[in-house]
């Protein structure tokens, strides 16, 4: 078993008496170390699919399996820690609180735990290091430049080492230069084992990852290099 397999997933919205397939039948195999890029026109599914990935949306019908744990039969809280353990979340609008520096907006999903505060500002600085904001700990976000608002969101998303980064239209705010750099430093983070599963509507953004999956009205189109 892969990283990551999805069997026979379904997910549909109900409106009234109609209904509205986001996912159907969709199987789905990912090993550790890959880097997918999910891509698809406008209401292919795209989103929902991540979204279930990430534990925040439970399927109509079908299984996730994450390191062989069945992610949707686990009681709420268990749940809740397998995203902790597991998962890093980049959004396309960043989601940084503005009235906390780039050190504390990092250190956030370390809160939790149980590290000590040294300990957390220690992770937070090695992080921040390795995406190229060394330096920058003290600013807050509108003191930043969106790639670097971007380069934020990353190293808070793997702050806390998570095997699987998710990642939601990461370039869809930045500017062509910007959004290159992003992609070059998913491409260095991928070389280093991260496994990344990637939405993103810019095609080119293909050509930085191991494959890609295309979603046409809810089902794979295909997957291919």
């Amino acid at each position: 078993m892969g990283l990551i397999e999805i069997k026979d997933l379904s997910k549909i919205y109900e409106s009234g008496t109609e209904k509205v397939y986001a996912l159907s039948d969709v199987n789905l195999h990912i090993e550790k170390g890959e880097f997918i890029s999910v891509t698809g026109p406008s209401g292919s599914g795209k989103s929902t699919l991540l979204t279930i990935l990430g534990g925040l949306n439970h399927p109509t019908t079908g299984e996730v399996f994450v390191d062989e744990i069945p992610i949707y039969q686990l009681p709420l809280e268990s749940l809740a820690d397998f995203r902790r353990e597991y998962l890093g979340f980049i959004f396309q609008s960043f989601q940084l609180i503005p009235y906390l520096s780039v050190i504390e907006n990092v250190m956030l999903p370390l809160t939790i735990t149980d590290r000590s505060n040294r300990e957390q500002r220690e992770m937070a600085e090695e992080i921040l290091n390795k995406v190229g904001l060394k330096g920058k700990e003290r600013r807050l976000p509108d003191q930043l430049s969106g790639g670097e608002q971007e380069r934020v969101a990353i190293a808070r998303a793997l702050v806390n080492r998570p095997p699987i980064l998710l990642a939601d239209e990461p370039t869809g705010n930045l500017d062509t230069k910007t959004g290159r750099e992003i992609m070059e430093l998913f491409k260095g983070l991928n070389q280093e084992g991260q496994t990344i599963i990637m939405v993103t509507h810019n095609l080119e953004n293909r050509i930085w990852s191991t494959r890609t999956i295309s979603l046409r009205d809810g089902r794979v189109e295909n997957g291919f290099p």
